[in-house]
């Protein structure tokens, strides 16, 4: 069925004041930048960079990040890891620990000539992968994962199965390396703290990768990263690769924390002011949780920026602004300090600037592209609409 031209189809939008709300937006010049800044930074420390594709899920936003060819990859699921594969991409490393349930579909991806890498932390997982090696006559690649900060799963670097583990997955000819992630630097809020979170990220995965060679087994890959430490990280001697994913739209938490400003964030959601309520203090505006997500990041740090910074339709921030609320379809804006609302009109459309990227970009089934470069009195035109190619 062809749609009719209007508002209501991606293609037929010119400016941001054509599609209907809410919708999500991406600054392409912000993201350039973005991807600049840290491959740079990365080829100075000579790593190799693997983005993490989870943020974007966007084969136009991947095509960016090495102009010319796919680049190495990192997934949270199987269904990105297709998408991608789908998309060109040969080497994928997927970074949620394995389940026997999924090994089918490794499999398949391995037999298409991908190379997937898998994670995991338990002689009961390396066991399970080594035996659906065996019996499919077809190595499946395996990084331990390595706890450096207590955040979520992995081994020590000094428990007492890290080496068995190693064993059983180099006796299937499985075992690719170890990977690392240092979730808790989303909490260090000082250069400092996040310096030294980069260090002690670099050290265990270093640590754990000599522990298993000085035990005869071959280690290749020694993998680090999470958004903050890639931006810290002064010395990487003995990592072979640095993971990131944020990086590429940044985020009110990253601005929160020290790891960009916020005006290197490229993503927003465009509202619609749909109602006031002067007694209260709201603007209420037709973009709640389902458009922005639930996460509030920023609560914990110095500046709580509730769901949200609100902007102007050009991006600029409106002064003292905040998405203070939301419910499923609703936004309540309110100011922080209790001061006298802006005047905004029903109809005026604003730009809210997420807490979070990957769960805000998770909401939307694409993104209409500006060029904050390209300065005009009117609405921003639209460049171009990037498809996300998983989980529509």
């Amino acid at each position: 069925m062809n749609l009719p031209v209007n508002a209501t189809s991606p293609d037929a939008a010119r400016t941001l004041a054509d599609p209907d709300t809410p919708f999500a937006v991406v600054d392409v010049h912000r993201v350039r930048r973005n991807i600049e800044r840290l491959s740079t930074r990365a080829d100075r420390m000579g790593v190799d960079l693997r983005p993490h594709v989870k943020t974007a899920k966007s084969l136009d936003v991947a095509a960016l990040l090495h102009p010319g060819a796919p680049c190495p990859v990192t997934v949270s699921t199987l269904a990105e890891a297709e998408a991608f594969a789908d998309g060109g991409y040969t080497d994928i490393t997927y970074a949620v620990g394995i389940d026997p349930h999924k090994l089918p579909r490794v499999l398949a991806l391995l037999r298409r000539g991908v190379t997937l890498r898998t994670l995991l932390d338990s002689t009961e997982q390396a066991e399970f992968v080594a035996e659906a090696s065996r019996r499919a006559g077809l190595p499946v690649p395996a990084q331990i994962e390595i706890d450096c900060d207590g955040h979520r799963g992995g081994l020590r670097p000094d428990a007492p199965e890290l080496v068995e583990v190693g064993r059983i997955l180099h006796a299937a000819n499985c075992l690719d390396g170890v990977l690392t992630h240092a979730g808790e630097s989303y909490f260090a809020y000082t250069a400092e703290e996040l310096r030294l979170a980069a260090k002690n990220e670099r050290d265990t995965a270093v640590s754990a990768a000599d522990r298993l060679r000085e035990a005869g087994l071959p280690v290749t890959t020694v993998s680090v990263g999470s958004t903050p430490t890639a931006h810290a990280a002064e010395d990487l001697t003995g990592v072979t690769e640095l993971r990131a994913g944020n990086y590429v739209f940044f985020d009110l938490v990253m601005a929160g924390i020290g790891v960009c400003r916020i005006e290197d964030l490229a993503l927003s959601v465009v509202v619609t002011v749909i109602g006031h309520r002067p007694e209260y203090g709201w603007i209420v505006t037709d973009g709640g949780w389902m458009a922005m997500s639930r996460d509030r990041g920023t609560s914990v740090q110095a500046q709580d920026q509730g769901y949200g910074l609100v902007a102007d339709l050009h991006g600029n921030p409106i002064p003292e602004l905040v998405m203070t609320a939301a419910s499923q379809e609703h936004g309540t804006l309110a100011t922080r300090d209790g001061a006298r609302l802006p005047d905004l009109p029903i109809g005026t459309r604003l730009r809210i600037l997420p807490n979070h990227a990957c769960a805000t970009a998770a909401q939307h089934h694409g993104y209409h592209v500006v060029d904050s470069t390209r300065t005009t009195n009117t609405a921003p035109g639209i460049q171009d609409f990037w498809r996300r190619v998983t989980g529509w």
